[in-house]
């Protein structure tokens, strides 16, 4: 006969097994995390950068700058921008084949990459993927009118398309 201290014994044990063999059984599964700490997904690999179309040398340069948000403005501030030749904004050569340009709401310019895409658009900004926050599309360019819109849509908003035409005849 079994006293009832040694069924309490026993019964202890055998819960005590019972919760080894469940806890046992869940590190071997994943159980949903209750921190506070969101999970890290893993970061997709880079995809390499492809050449713009557009090289850097071929928008080198003095350009008459405005700016236009409707486009049937376009032929309008394209006069305006001839006009500002007088005070030209100057496109110049990088040291690694980018050109020197703002970006937008910056006091200083620096050093930015012509960057291709898969689409076939090209973009103009700081090294990274084509298309990012700080790069501006390049919506046109025939050799004498370069169109560029900031992809950050504050920027974009405020800045509309940058209608750069070139001073000088090209060299």
């Amino acid at each position: 006969m079994i006293s009832s201290g040694g069924a309490r014994t026993a019964a202890n044990l055998g819960i005590v097994s019972m919760m080894t063999v469940f806890l046992g059984a869940c590190s071997s599964m994943s159980l949903p995390s209750f921190s506070s700490s969101p999970s890290v997904a893993p970061e997709p690999a880079p995809t390499p950068e492809m050449p713009a179309s557009i090289r850097g040398d071929e928008i080198v340069g003095k350009w008459g700058l405005a700016s236009f948000q409707n486009p049937n403005d376009r032929a309008r501030t394209e006069a305006a921008a001839k006009a500002q030749c007088k005070q030209p904004y100057v496109i110049g050569a990088g040291g690694s084949g980018g050109v020197i340009m703002h970006l937008a709401d910056q006091a200083t310019p620096q050093e930015l990459r012509l960057k291709g895409s898969p689409s076939g658009k090209n973009y103009i900004g700081p090294p990274g993927p084509a298309g990012g926050e700080q790069d501006r599309e390049i919506v046109s360019f025939d050799g004498r009118v370069l169109i560029t819109r900031f992809i950050d849509k504050d920027a974009a908003t405020r800045y509309g398309n940058m209608v750069y035409v070139r001073c000088a005849p090209r060299a």
